[in-house]
């Protein structure tokens, strides 16, 4: 008990946010399965996409962090709750889970939590050293450097695909006048 004080007392206010987010991230992810009512749930997702903003921050990642909060809090889960909405489920449509599918999916959890303890178990943890650490890591100046540097054939050739998949998406929602409405 005496060990553990003493390893509490060691934590600085950025161990003690990263905990904290840490615990909210969980618990979150928690709610996000466990949840019977699917708003509730896409709500617990968005507070867990939020908590590892915080994360990544703590990492010095800020241009990832507002990334993850623009794509996947913002438009990912707004289309999540269209989704959910159109959907306009109700009580009597859901079907009742049969027995064979709770134990498959108890058996195929219980399989990727042994090897997920046997991948942490294995991994080889990198440390911090004060004298090589880079304060620019995460910044989005170099990573326009690498984009633009690099690799920037494959970020040119993705352009150009997003570019066709948007012209392509555009002549398939055109309609023509004598086209029929189904």
């Amino acid at each position: 008990m005496n060990e553990l004080l003493t390893h509490f007392k060691q934590i600085s206010a950025t161990g003690y946010l990263f905990w904290g987010l840490a615990l909210i991230t969980v618990l979150s992810a928690i709610v996000v399965v466990t949840a019977r009512n699917p708003i509730h749930s896409v709500l617990a997702l968005i507070g867990t996409f939020f908590c590892l903003s915080g994360h990544y921050v703590l990492l010095n990642a800020q241009f990832l962090a507002a990334v993850n909060i623009i794509v996947y809090a913002g438009a990912i889960m707004v289309l999540f709750l269209f989704t959910i909405m159109f959907l306009n489920m109700r009580k009597d449509d859901e079907e009742a889970k049969t027995t064979t599918a709770k134990i498959a999916a108890v058996i195929v959890g219980g399989t990727l939590l042994v090897l997920m303890l046997g991948i942490f178990k294995a991994a080889q943890v990198g440390t911090y050293n004060p004298t090589t650490f880079d304060n620019k890591t995460g910044l989005v100046e170099n990573l326009g450097m690498q984009l633009y540097g690099e690799y920037l054939l494959p970020f040119e050739l993705a352009s150009i695909l997003f570019l066709v998949a948007m012209v392509g998406a555009v002549m398939l929602g055109k309609r023509e006048a004598g086209d029929r409405h189904f």
